[in-house]
């Protein structure tokens, strides 16, 4: 994921700790955010178009993958990365000011979408072992169940839907 959220700082003695991220654990920013912000299940919302974002747009995901539409942890933990990968490529590759997220729920899907104003699509790149960056696609097309790009007039939205199971 983008960013070293949950990573402190070396301690007196030299030691780092480090907290690992659990998709079954509250984090107490999701409910500001959603209130900041707005809930993506209900309308897109408009986030700053910096790096940053991408911890806000992870955390209204937890929370609506999580808690609102009550689905399972390995489902959230794939959405939540999934959609730090889109936010990154919205931020990193745009130009843009803000970019729209938006999460919708069906019988047996969720897609979550990300709207930016470019029409330069996404590109599917081959990935090696030792590679850094470059990933974010990949991934997506390894965990999710279908993904795609429709261009828009003014734009475009990047898209993922996953499957899951209905109650």
């Amino acid at each position: 994921m983008t960013g070293l959220e949950g990573t402190e700082q070396p301690r007196g003695d030299g030691r780092v700790t480090a907290s690992r991220w659990s998709p079954t654990a509250e984090d107490e920013h999701a409910p500001k955010a959603l209130e900041s912000f707005g809930n993506p299940a209900e309308a897109e919302v408009l986030l700053p178009s910096r790096p940053e974002s991408a911890a806000t747009a992870r955390r209204l995901t937890q929370v609506v993958v999580l808690r609102h539409w009550g689905l399972g942890a390995r489902i959230t933990e794939d959405a939540v990365l999934l959609v730090s990968e889109l936010v990154g490529n919205a931020v990193r590759h745009t130009g843009a000011r803000v970019f729209g997220l938006r999460l919708r729920r069906r019988r047996g899907w969720i897609r979550v979408e990300v709207r930016d104003p470019s029409r330069g699509l996404p590109c599917l790149m081959p990935v090696q072992d030792m590679d850094v960056s470059g990933r974010g696609l990949f991934l997506v097309d390894k965990l999710a169940d279908r993904w795609g790009v429709d261009l828009l007039p003014r734009g475009k939205t990047t898209w993922f839907e996953m499957r899951v199971a209905d109650r």
